[in-house]
């Protein structure tokens, strides 16, 4: 499901968290381990950054080295002694004194960008401007205002031209600061340079520079066409401004604020691609043809910025073609090649280059069953395949880049692992050597020539709870700069079991995760939670900290809860027949492996298998209510958040992948929908959604409920008004209150 990204800053002051001491046996004081609380566990707690975020520090690249970001200085690790606290490059008084010629001042300096690895040039950011200071000679070399509150922008650090998109129009603003309005047209309607077809297809913007920054390419979206979703604004900031009698809002009234929402088998919007050209100041669009029902994804530039290619799927997604363009004229220059499948094409990574041959390119593609690396080589208008550098049953996870000396692509894959994720190399004959210890989730940085890389990682058990190397991608050679401790070490965490069944297909192996109650007893029969999500791109168990346990999960299992989660058929990074296994009839092969999962949950002589509860969001949502309205007798207790209710209401891309339309798949549309199950509901059900959820809309969750009213079954509702589909801040924890309370009360 189309989820929204969550980024979360690492706060600058960390204070230690107090532990009380008493006697053992044997006289000795020991530190008594304390108890979660909420606020520990959920993102948006008062205490969440001290005690469930791992210290690491904080780095960026500078070409082949690698600097330690700080609140007061900047500091270049020393390889020597890459544990020790390096030697400074500058002060933050020192570049705040630069900044001041151009009236900026910044607070601290973890977001400082060293974008010329031959120059002593660092970037920083305000909120209206940007700069580069030459730390060396304490003077901005050059800035550029931010164009203010934008809704989209990106910045080519070799022309330091910057794209930016404000009132849905798009703006250029050039190296010398001067700045160009190239559309005027801009609305909610027809929208520039901003992610198109609901962030799927790995969109997740709408600006596209060439490497050398003379050309912009960029979308342009026409939903005009597109029914309107009839949300509202209850202008609940009246409230506050209300006491004072001052009301700058101009209204007490709630006011339209709808949203383009195309549902499955409805008309959708249209997408163009335009190129802007710096030199001559001309904008075209790609001469693509209709774009109705058409999806232009994926987009690359040749490296000559001469060429655009696009990714280009019909509105089955069966059947897709890279298609190359003139950048100058706009016209197709020919079809590469094309892949269908019969199920459906899901392309998510743009072609990329090799930076040492302009003739060829490397492209991900799923093909053979899993998302592999092939690499290719330009023939005229045609790509003529050269080799698949990657295979095996496992899944590149993602492409970093290139090393141009060694001549290999450096990426990630979980080959060793299939809950891993590991750092590897291969050279162009396909020889393919892992860089360090496979084990764990590995989250890496390469530096721009890809010889260097900062590798984030962990590991569910042991000594490695978030430790950052530096790696050399020619020898895979490590050097550790931290190793941060697992901030739960201080609390009394509970005990977490990996495993695997057999799912409903009786040959596939699933994970689950099993957390049993915090001061277990097996003599001791416990209510238990399933924590459900089963959809595709996502997944709940992978081989970091912990096994990926979620900070609601220790909360529940300190509770006295037993809980439960696994990985069913659908899920992601397990090849392409295992996520197709639930095409046409979502939510089906699904619930058969959670209830295999629940077949083992109740074999545990410690479960009470008469108070079984189920929680999930989104997708997750979805399967909560459905596996409480399928099997009533096996679910007590159970909390959707922000579910689908029936496919036919969600979008276009996401739904027709794996439905199909309504038109076409009226069987499938008609099994999969919750409204006929809604007179099955027997035990207590909380749904809970956001009050303007522009993913799942609120359509879902009142249909839902006017179904139960109708069939005399009594669910239990509650809003957050003015949220979207998922709660942040301190919304999220009074979210997880809530949801524990409703278990507390029924379920316990």
């Amino acid at each position: 499901m189309n989820t929204r990204k969550f980024f979360f800053l690492l706060f600058a002051a960390i204070m230690p968290i107090t532990m009380t001491a008493q006697d053992n046996n044997n006289g000795v004081r020991a530190k008594v381990k304390k108890l979660f609380t909420l606020d520990d566990l959920i993102p948006g707690g008062s205490s969440f950054w001290q005690s469930s975020y791992p210290q690491r520090r904080q780095t960026a690249l500078w070409g082949d080295k690698c600097i330690e970001l700080d609140v007061d200085e900047c500091r270049l690790v020393d390889k020597e002694d890459p544990r020790g606290s390096g030697s400074r490059l500058f002060p933050k008084d020192q570049i705040n004194q630069a900044l001041s010629e151009v009236d900026m001042k910044v607070n601290h300096l973890y977001y400082a960008e060293f974008p010329y690895p031959d120059q002593t040039l660092v970037l920083l950011k305000s909120n209206t401007r940007q700069a580069l200071v030459d730390w060396t000679a304490g003077k901005v070399v050059w800035s550029q205002d931010l164009g203010g509150e934008t809704q989209a922008s990106s910045w080519n650090k070799q022309s330091r031209r910057l794209a930016y998109v404000k009132g849905h129009n798009l703006y250029v603003t050039d190296e010398s600061n001067r700045n160009r309005q190239l559309t005027d047209d801009g609305s909610k309607d027809l929208v520039y340079g901003q992610s198109v077809h609901r962030d799927e297809f790995g969109i997740d913007g709408g600006l596209f520079w060439s490497k050398d920054g003379s050309r912009l390419a960029f979308y342009k979206m026409d939903q005009s066409m597109v029914s309107p979703f009839p949300q509202v604004n209850l202008n609940l900031d009246y409230v506050a401004a209300e006491k004072s009698d001052d009301n700058p809002y101009g209204t007490r009234c709630a006011l339209p604020a709808p949203d383009r929402y195309p549902m499955a088998g409805e008309t959708s919007h249209k997408v163009y691609v335009g190129v802007y050209d710096v030199a001559t100041q001309k904008t075209i669009y790609l001469n693509a043809g209709d774009p109705t029902d058409r999806y232009f994804t994926n987009i690359a530039w040749s490296p000559d910025s001469k060429t655009i290619y696009v990714i280009e799927l019909d509105r089955s997604q069966k059947h897709g073609k890279l298609d190359a363009y003139d950048a100058v004229s706009g016209q197709l220059l020919g079809t590469l090649f094309t892949e269908d499948n019969d199920k459906y094409f899901e392309p998510l990574n743009p072609i990329e280059f090799l930076p040492w041959d302009a003739s060829r390119f490397v492209y991900q593609t799923r093909r053979d069953g899993y998302n592999h690396i092939y690499l290719y080589r330009l023939k005229g208008t045609k790509a003529e395949l050269d080799r698949q550098l990657t295979s095996g049953q496992f899944e590149v996870i993602s492409v970093l880049g290139f090393n141009s000396k060694q001549k290999t692509v450096v990426f990630t894959s979980n080959e060793a692992d299939p809950i891993g994720c590991a750092l590897y190399a291969v050279d162009m004959k396909g020889n393919r050597r892992a860089m360090g210890d496979c084990e764990g989730w590995h989250n890496v940085k390469l530096s721009d020539d890809g010889t260097t890389a900062v590798d984030v990682w962990a590991m569910p058990e042991g000594e490695v709870a978030c430790r950052q190397d530096i790696v050399s991608t020619a020898d895979g050679v490590r050097t550790t700069i931290s190793d941060a401790q697992d901030p739960w070490d201080r609390f009394k965490v509970p005990e977490i079991k990996l495993g695997t069944i057999k799912a409903a297909d009786g040959k596939t192996d699933v994970y689950y995760r099993l957390i049993l109650p915090t001061d277990f007893d097996p003599q001791k029969k416990c209510p238990a939670v399933v924590y459900v999500y089963g959809g595709p791109h996502a997944h709940n168990i992978d081989a970091t900290r912990h096994y990926g346990a979620r900070g609601w999960d220790i909360w529940m299992a300190q509770n006295g809860y037993v809980m439960f989660c696994l990985d069913n058929r659908g899920s992601e990074h397990r090849g392409l027949e295992f996520e197709q296994a639930t095409f046409r009839h979502l939510g089906v092969e699904e619930m058969k492996d959670q209830i295999r999962g629940v077949d083992f949950l109740k074999s545990l002589p410690y479960v009470d298998a008469d108070r079984i509860g189920v929680h999930g969001w989104s997708f997750g949502g979805f399967m909560t209510t459905n596996l409480m309205t399928t099997y009533p007798e096996v679910f007590k207790v159970g909390v959707a958040g922000g579910p689908v209710i029936d496919w036919k209401y969600y979008e276009v891309m996401y739904g027709e992948r794996y439905m199909e339309t309504p038109q076409k798949n009226p069987d499938g549309y008609r099994d999969c929908s919750l409204l006929p199950k809604a007179k099955n509901l027997k035990g207590r059900l909380l749904i809970i959604y956001g009050g303007n959820d522009p993913i799942c809309v609120p359509q879902h969750t009142l249909s839902f409920i006017r179904a139960c009213i109708d069939a005399n079954t009594y669910p239990d509702l509650f809003t957050y008004p003015g949220d979207e589909h998922n709660m942040m801040g301190t919304d999220r924890v009074h979210l997880h209150r809530k949801i524990t309370q409703y278990f507390d009360d029924f379920l316990k």
